[in-house]
């Protein structure tokens, strides 16, 4: 019977800390809707984290009134976010309330490789470690995101091709080796939906679509509060979705892919002889500057990439749509035509309609994600496994080497 109460009180605890990682930090009565617990309950817990240094409590306001805010404690330890894009390289350390305290970009470039990119994000883990004063000691794991699918298995990109350069690398292996800390590995827009899922606008929600509209499209799927990955890790690649038989090579392999007519290159190349060499982040500059060729381009994007979302979400029935991506900056320009395609063309039931929304986190949603992934990993108590698509799953090829000073 003592055993069994025992048990039930580390579980609990476990439940409490689980739930702050998660959201960041959490007000005592938010943390008896999140974990189930009652009042009592989660008090005592609380007292007992704030002896043992692993929360700290502070006053904060919400709603109008004073409340006890519940975060972890700053000493126990720091986490890194390493995003892959197609050109560039973000690197940042936070603490485990999920401040950032430091950030760098490094521009890549094309066709990157693996081990090259790899030693260069090593090198700003540790040169951002030195900015705050820290050491490598003090990480508890680094969060890693890369745009492509990715096998939670082996940490290697699935589906050859996508991402040149990265086929067959253990990556977390890798990038574990050279900082000998716990690494884990996503697809970056996996990320963007555990943030938006966790600490955005898909909070509330238990089903969404996190949509990654930039360089190439994406989505991530939250089901019932869990990002869900499939087996290889490929779910949510509405990227590689045909939508012109007749079109242009996919770099997967395919004819007509998504990525080929909303992508980058796709993008700018009809803006090509009126207006010269653009970049993605052009476009959308003078989209917002009522640009007339642009916002033309731009709500044309929204619409076909509306019309394959339409398919994810007929499928799935998610509560909300939520937008991340450099092309959701340009705010209803494109995302009027694609909820207009989602309108057309799901089921407009009249219990909870779908609804379309900008990223509450921006273009910082997979970054996020990365400091959200390696937070989720930090065993500050021993946590039981949560089966297919939880924590225990989400970790890719790490190697763990410590704990850090806790």
């Amino acid at each position: 019977m003592v055993g069994s109460q025992s048990s039930l009180r580390e579980a609990n605890r476990a439940r409490v800390v689980d739930a702050v990682k998660r959201h960041g930090g959490l007000t005592q009565v938010e943390l008896t809707g999140a974990t189930g617990l009652s009042p009592a309950t989660v008090s005592t817990i609380v007292k007992e984290l704030v002896a043992a240094e692993l929360v700290e409590v502070r006053n904060t306001i919400r709603s109008g009134r004073r409340a006890q805010l519940v975060t972890l404690a700053h000493r126990v330890g720091l986490v890194a976010g390493v995003l892959v894009g197609a050109r560039q390289l973000t690197v940042a350390v936070a603490d485990v309330s999920h401040e950032v305290l430091a950030e760098q970009v490094l521009p890549l470039p094309a066709e990157h490789r693996a081990d090259t990119s790899l030693d260069r994000a090593a090198l700003l883990v540790v040169d951002l470690l030195e900015r705050v004063g820290s050491e490598l000691d003090e990480v508890l794991g680094i969060g890693l995101g890369l745009p492509a699918p990715v096998d939670a298995a082996s940490g290697q990109v699935t589906v050859r091709g996508i991402l040149r350069g990265w086929d067959g690398v253990p990556v977390a292996q890798v990038l574990s080796k050279r900082l000998a800390r716990p690494v884990f590995v996503d697809n970056d827009a996996n990320l963007g939906a555990l943030a938006e899922s966790t600490v955005g606008a898909a909070r509330e929600v238990h089903d969404a679509l996190y949509v990654r509209a930039g360089h190439g499209v994406g989505a991530g799927i939250v089901l019932a509060g869990r990002v869900h990955r499939g087996v290889a890790g490929t779910a949510g690649e509405i990227g590689h979705v045909q939508v012109d038989p007749a079109g242009n090579i996919c770099s997967c392999g395919s004819r007509g892919c998504l990525d080929t007519v909303v992508g980058d290159r796709a993008l700018l190349e009809p803006l090509r002889s009126s207006h010269g060499n653009l970049t993605l982040s052009d476009v959308v500059r003078l989209t917002n500057e009522d640009d007339p060729g642009c916002r033309e381009i731009v709500a044309d994007a929204g619409t076909v990439v509306g019309g394959v979302v339409a398919g994810l979400a007929t499928s799935l029935n998610p509560e909300l749509v939520v937008v991340g991506g450099v092309l959701a900056a340009t705010g209803e320009v494109f995302l009027g035509p694609m909820r207009e395609a989602l309108r057309r063309r799901t089921l407009l039931q009249q219990v909870t309609p779908l609804e379309v929304v900008p990223a509450a986190l921006g273009t910082r949603a997979e970054l996020e994600g990365a400091l959200a992934l390696a937070l989720q990993h930090t065993d500050l108590l021993e946590q039981p496994d949560t089966g297919p698509n939880g924590p225990g799953d989400v970790a890719v090829g790490q190697v763990r080497t410590g704990k850090g000073n806790r």
